[in-house]
């Protein structure tokens, strides 16, 4: 439970690696998490983000092996890290850009990409939910993206899986109501990390630590979707509804 306070005490981050979900992780630390689950397929990465975490204030942080494509282990790992006690936040920040000209000519590319981002976000979160419905409380924060607004040409593989994840969490904050649990849905735009090097930034593109910070803000506030830069949410509004003759000859 959160503290007397409405400090988050614990949280588990599926995709412990990721550079925005170290940013959000190190956030709810300052705040007074001291309970971490870190979940990731880098061990040895994950061991530095928690010798981060502990050196923050956090007095309990464990790393387990967790690889979204694995979905035979998801169930029983997840009925695991929550035997431990309740998590009061869950963080799902795993997922891979891919190459969208090898996924234009190679089918097993394009999958890769659909069972990381969507499969095995539908495999692990379904009983991740399960898990916060039966406890009475909770936030699960989704990062998704803008490229699930409306696929675009230059990266639809990885934009139609993000819309599905999309989705599939609005789907899951309605069946969530009432139950005590929230999910929060994080779109933000292109962000400046390791996944993203060599690409051209377009306008608005921001850092991981400014998403942390509307996550954080996010949180405080109850929201359900959080846009970030904010300035995003009428702009994509405007791009969904173009015709799609127009939106064809745009650059994107």
């Amino acid at each position: 439970m959160r503290d007397g306070l409405g400090a988050v005490q614990s949280a588990l981050v599926l995709g412990g690696t990721s550079e925005i979900a170290g940013e959000i992780v190190r956030r709810l630390v300052e705040q007074r998490t001291r309970r971490v689950i870190l979940a990731g397929r880098d061990l040895e990465r994950l061991d530095t983000v928690a010798d981060d975490l502990r050196a923050a204030g956090a007095t309990t942080v464990e790393c387990v092996a967790f690889d979204a494509a694995d979905t035979a282990r998801h169930e029983a790992q997840v009925e695991e890290w929550f035997r431990g006690g309740d998590l009061d936040v869950v963080v799902a920040a795993f997922g891979i850009l891919g190459d969208q000209a090898e996924a234009e000519q190679r089918a097993a590319a394009a999958v890769d990409v659909a069972r990381t981002n969507y499969v095995g976000a539908v495999s692990v979160l379904t009983p991740v939910a399960e898990q916060l419905r039966a406890q009475g409380h909770g936030t699960l924060v989704v990062l998704s993206s803008i490229a699930g607004e409306r696929a675009r040409r230059s990266n639809y593989v990885y934009g139609s899986s993000k819309a599905a994840l999309d989705a599939f969490a609005q789907g899951l904050s309605d069946r969530l109501v009432d139950s005590g649990v929230r999910v929060m849905i994080v779109r933000p735009g292109f962000v400046h990390t390791k996944m993203t090097a060599g690409a051209t930034p377009p306008p608005l593109a921001t850092t991981p630590e400014v998403v942390a910070d509307a996550v954080i803000e996010g949180l405080a506030a109850g929201r359900a979707i959080v846009w970030v830069p904010a300035t995003l949410r009428p702009v994509m509004t405007v791009l969904r509804h173009l015709p799609r003759p127009v939106f064809r000859r745009l650059p994107i």
